[in-house]
């Protein structure tokens, strides 16, 4: 998709049809009678268009040439209706209607009237008119009560949202900046955002003007933060007084050319309706060599807000009570990509769970037996009417690998984000090895004895890491619960242990050009309480990995995420899809939750501190923060024998860390020292580092 394009070239008029290309009044004295091109006589059957000098600039749209005649008389109005819009837009050779549908119904009162005046005894004449002529602001009066009626009606059937978060004050407020669409692939217009940027020209509601009717004017594009982008009217050069915010992806947003092509008027704001007395001209200067949106920008955005999941499909996914089993849960509601399931026993629906469509957690019917992954089974015998189980097909492709010649084996040693505690990267464990490249893991020091906390990672997942990478990057490692022996040594650990740390080259070592930057704005689920889109905060880059900070939370509740989690998004990506967006916690919160005496602790799966984020006045915590030990007799399904306990390793030469990888190997690996808070923005490896 053409991303931007020229909007003025200066080329000639000949054999051209003439076009108003803003559809726009020339100052608001255009709004008088006389400013009508329509007739109510006869003559106006033989009306003669003035010809359009050959020297005017012209604005290349699409392909199509527009020029810019004068304002009067590029505009009609409608005999029937009173609709005032661009008058080549209109129907008929005459222009006098704005429809085939005016046009019919005039011509059919107008017979009427001719035979009422035979009846009455008076001669019939071609100008006998059902429409008395009316002054234009009478006109445009009317069609605005009638523009207003028809929205309103809209409105009633639409879905009312609260009251939404005014990002565009808290993001001038605190000169911040938005992270980029072009960061969130799996967000709308992700892909397709192109070099949308600053100084990028559109056509957007005129809220300045008298005007009843709705009226459009061209702004230029000041500042963007995600889909919400800082406004400036042309004509207002370095006045800041009429600035204000919207999200490009509204309907209302069009490319410049579209008021033109639609018969929209344009109209130069009131405040500034005097600066200029030519706006044509004013324009044609302005906007020539200026970009805009490309001209299926609105397609795009629309097509971009279909997604696959439907209500009823049945997926597995991770049992919330039990991170190391799945379930079979139903789709409930589909918000942005966002689902929200239902597990398949609960029976009034209030048993569920919030993450993407292409969430990790997720996976087809059948995965869980297909790799060895523990699945509880199901008490419902078969699928309720309209159910039906989600196409592989929809689900994320993970990388392919070969376990059959170096691969994780049980027992290896790596360091891992806590799944329960996303704000510590802990010890863990390789608990288990699965099919097709999944891993159960453990956390060392706080498991549970049954394993009802181990948790599945790829064996490319991103949030695990080699032994040692924190202590490169500088970011604290969380020893295991219990261990004494601190400041904690890799080294010593594995010693301790009869252990192997695994393999650095079995990592994830790509950074994609992710474009994040420290300090910028966004709208991120917080993984504690997977319900709730928060606005956040990047507050450290460590390669591809982000440090999310929930705005006015502690730090203790920051969360470790990977650059291309579906979990983030946009800012504007709540007001765009109708989700929820919860606001900075207010400091009047915070000391209310500090006043309330501390409640005893819900016991959590395992053993071991685990921070949960303290829910503010109007946020209901979900059952996920429940989480209860359980056995595994009779309740589920298991795909492979219960999970050994794992056995020390008894190579003693096996217990050395290995930061280098022995000679022999093809490929040898060691860390390389550097920036912990680097912004890699290169393909590449972002802690290790190939010996030549």
């Amino acid at each position: 998709m053409e991303d931007t394009r020229d909007l003025a070239e200066r080329t000639p008029r000949s054999e051209r049809k003439r076009r108003d290309s803003f559809g726009m009044f020339d100052g608001y004295d255009s709004c008088s009678e006389e400013s009508t091109s329509s007739s109510s006589s006869e003559d106006s059957e033989d009306e003669v268009v003035p010809s359009i000098p050959a020297t005017l600039p012209i604005i290349k749209n699409n392909g199509q040439v527009y020029t810019y005649p004068d304002g009067k008389a590029g505009m009609a109005t409608c005999e029937m209706c009173g609709m005032v819009g661009v008058r080549d837009a209109f129907y008929s050779k005459t222009k006098r209607f704005c429809s085939v549908s005016c046009s019919r119904s005039y011509s059919s009162n107008s017979k009427k009237a001719s035979i009422l005046a035979r009846l009455q005894g008076k001669p019939p004449t071609k100008k006998a008119k059902v429409l008395q002529k009316q002054p234009l602001v009478a006109k445009l009066a009317a069609y605005a009560q009638y523009q207003a009626s028809q929205q309103n009606q809209a409105k009633s059937k639409a879905v009312v949202h609260a009251e939404s978060f005014d990002w565009g004050r808290y993001i001038c407020s605190n000169n911040t900046m938005g992270a980029p669409v072009s960061c969130f692939k799996h967000a709308p217009m992700g892909t397709c955002w192109g070099d949308i940027a600053e100084g990028v020209r559109i056509e957007v509601p005129n809220s300045d003007t008298n005007l009843s009717t709705k009226v459009y004017w061209i702004a230029e594009i000041i500042k963007l933060a995600g889909f919400k982008a800082l406004l400036r009217y042309e004509g207002f050069d370095n006045d800041t007084s009429k600035d204000f915010w919207s999200n490009l992806c509204i309907p209302e947003v069009h490319q410049v050319g579209w008021c033109a092509s639609s018969g929209k008027p344009l109209v130069p704001p009131k405040s500034i309706q005097h600066k200029y007395s030519n706006w044509k001209a004013f324009l044609v200067k302005r906007l020539t060599g200026a970009k805009t949106l490309p001209p299926d920008f609105n397609t795009k955005v629309h097509e971009n807000m279909q997604f696959p999941f439907k209500k009823l499909m049945r997926v597995e996914v991770v049992d919330k009570n039990y991170l190391c089993r799945t379930r079979v849960a139903l789709v409930e509601q589909v918000i942005g990509g966002r689902l929200r399931l239902v597990y398949e026993e609960s029976e009034d629906g209030s048993d569920d769970f919030w993450c993407h469509m292409q969430s990790p957690l997720i996976h087809n019917i059948g995965w869980s037996r297909s790799i060895g992954h523990r699945f509880k089974r199901s008490d419902i015998a078969k699928k309720s009417e309209g159910q039906v189980d989600a196409p592989a097909l929809l689900f994320p492709k993970v990388k392919d690998v070969d376990q059959s010649v170096d691969w994780f084996k049980d027992g290896m040693k790596l360091e891992a984000i806590d799944p329960l505690n996303l704000s510590a990267i802990c010890v863990a464990t390789v608990r288990k090895v699965l099919a097709d490249g999944y891993l159960m893991i453990g956390i060392d020091g706080s498991e549970a004895v049954d394993g009802s906390d181990w948790f599945c990672y790829h064996g490319t997942s991103p949030s695990i890491f080699p032994v040692g990478f924190c202590e490169i990057n500088n970011i604290e490692l969380t020893p295991p619960r219990g261990y004494t022996k601190l400041p904690f040594k890799w080294f010593d650990y594995l010693r301790e242990t009869c252990s192997r740390a695994a393999p650095v080259k079995l990592f994830n070592k790509d950074v994609p050009n992710h474009g994040f930057r420290q300090g910028m704005k966004l709208e991120a689920v917080d993984l504690m309480e997977p319900r709730l889109v928060c606005v956040a905060t990047v507050t450290r880059i460590v390669h591809r990995l982000l440090r999310i900070h929930f705005d006015g939370w502690e730090d203790e509740y920051d969360q470790w995420v990977d650059c291309e989690s579906p979990d983030l998004y946009p800012v504007g990506w709540c007001q765009l899809t109708g989700y929820q967006l919860q606001p900075p916690a207010a400091q009047s919160n915070r000391d209310l939750s500090q006043s309330v005496p501390k409640q005893k602790k819900k016991v959590q799966q395992y053993k071991g501190q685990k921070k949960k984020r303290k829910i503010p006045v109007g946020r209901r915590p979900l059952s996920q923060s429940v989480r209860r030990r359980s056995s595994f007799s009779g309740d589920e399904e298991q795909s492979s024998p219960p999970y050994p306990a794992p056995q020390p390793h008894q190579n003693q030469s096996e217990s050395l860390l290995r930061m280098k990888e022995e000679a022999a190997e093809g490929d040898e690996f060691t860390f390389s020292q550097g920036t912990s808070d680097q912004e890699s923005n290169g393909s590449g490896s972002y802690y290790i580092k190939q010996e030549p």
